[in-house]
């Protein structure tokens, strides 16, 4: 009975070590190929914001031919010290509002000519973090296109900022009054008209407390980079 016991924690103590490394193996033979795709995803989103993508389309080659990238400051100030890829959104959301490193992805056209800003957005909703890309045309005022994403908001209600109902909303809706921003923010209830107003968007039933939340995202980013904006709005 002894020799039983023995036997048998050695043999689970020898498949847990076996069954680990080859986790362990995987994981990072596959480490590669899983951040490849994350990146090919976020360049999806950041199209997807300014245009229909067909399936087949060559992500990659759209993106670098059409797509350039880099980072500022709180103050607007271009950095050139460092790339869009030494940087993390999520870890940049942590930080005071002053202090984050903030993407730009210009958007141009075949001859060059700039026609979208891109932004990540990044905030927390109802149950967990929510985040996405804002469009904006070249006034950097108007949204040309959204993008959201969730981790864990409520399916058929806040889950819903994902679809293409509630993201086409956001479209032609203006950040500014003169100078001051106002940004764009979802109202309580659904089915309203808000077409006539620059800045608000009709809601999601059952689900207002992840509308705050993307209306706290949007507001807090559209700060941070608002400095940005004014400089290219008045140049």
């Amino acid at each position: 009975m002894q020799q039983s016991r023995i036997y048998i924690l050695a043999y689970s103590a020898i498949l847990t070590i076996i069954c680990g490394g080859l986790l362990a193996f995987a994981s990072e033979a596959l480490k590669e190929k899983q951040q490849a795709n994350i990146e090919m995803e976020k360049k999806s989103n950041i199209l997807s914001c300014v245009m229909n993508l067909k399936e087949g389309d060559d992500i990659e080659k759209l993106y670098s031919t059409k797509v350039q990238s880099y980072i500022i400051d709180y103050n607007g100030n271009k950095r050139t010290d460092m790339g869009i890829n030494d940087i993390k959104i999520e870890k940049e959301y942590k930080k005071k509002h002053t202090e984050r490193l903030l993407p730009i992805y210009e958007f141009k056209n075949t001859e060059g000519t700039l026609e979208y800003i891109v932004v990540p957005v990044y905030g927390y909703g109802l149950w967990n973090n929510i985040w996405g890309y804002v469009a904006l045309k070249s006034d950097c005022n108007t949204i040309q296109g959204i993008k959201f994403q969730h981790a864990g908001e409520t399916p058929g209600l806040g889950a819903r900022i994902e679809s293409e109902e509630i993201q086409n909303r956001f479209k032609n809706k203006t950040l500014f009054e003169a100078d001051e921003l106002i940004s764009v923010m979802m109202q309580k209830g659904e089915n309203q008209d808000y077409s006539k107003d620059p800045h608000k968007v009709d809601g999601m039933s059952g689900a207002t407390l992840t509308a705050k939340g993307v209306n706290n995202m949007l507001k807090e980013y559209f700060q941070c980079y608002q400095n940005y904006f004014k400089k290219n709005i008045h140049n």
